[in-house]
């Protein structure tokens, strides 16, 4: 999935896109992605400026997004364009390695259960294959511009 596919089915944009690129989809089971850290995200300015490290919400963030690109499959965005998953609850969160300017995150997420409202996925992100950042994270299905 490269960029024009992702700014389709996610409503993220700079500087809060997270997703870089999708390097394997396996429709309702799993996503991979891909974000580039650079020293040019916002958040560096402030967190922290003589040692930059990647704030743990937002990687998180990137887990969240990665999840939301898994759980909205390809057949709910045709038959459903205005759905979009909206993070509810992070369970189980744990941040196991500084995450620093220069850095590839790669975000795999895997579909724990999916409804027509609810899902639920298990999500990590790695750099150079050491485990960052993992948790469970549950999403509920919306419309755009309804409230929950």
């Amino acid at each position: 999935m490269d960029i024009d596919q992702i700014l389709a089915r996610l409503p993220h944009r700079y500087p809060f896109l997270m997703v870089d690129k999708v390097i394997k989809v396996d429709k309702g089971k799993r996503v991979v992605a891909v974000k580039n850290v650079t020293i040019n995200e916002p958040y560096f300015q402030g967190h922290y400026p003589n040692f930059p490290v990647m704030p743990g919400v937002m990687i998180i963030e990137a887990m969240a997004q990665t999840g939301g690109l898994a759980v909205a499959s390809d057949q709910a965005q045709e038959d459903e364009p205005d759905v979009v998953p909206l993070l509810v609850t992070v369970d189980k969160a744990k941040f196991r390695k500084m995450v620093r300017p220069g850095d590839q995150l790669v975000i795999d997420v895997q579909v724990l259960r999916a409804s027509t409202r609810l899902a639920k996925v298990a999500a990590k992100a790695l750099v150079e294959d050491e485990l960052a950042a993992e948790g469970e994270l549950t999403f509920v299905l919306a419309r755009r511009g309804a409230s929950l």
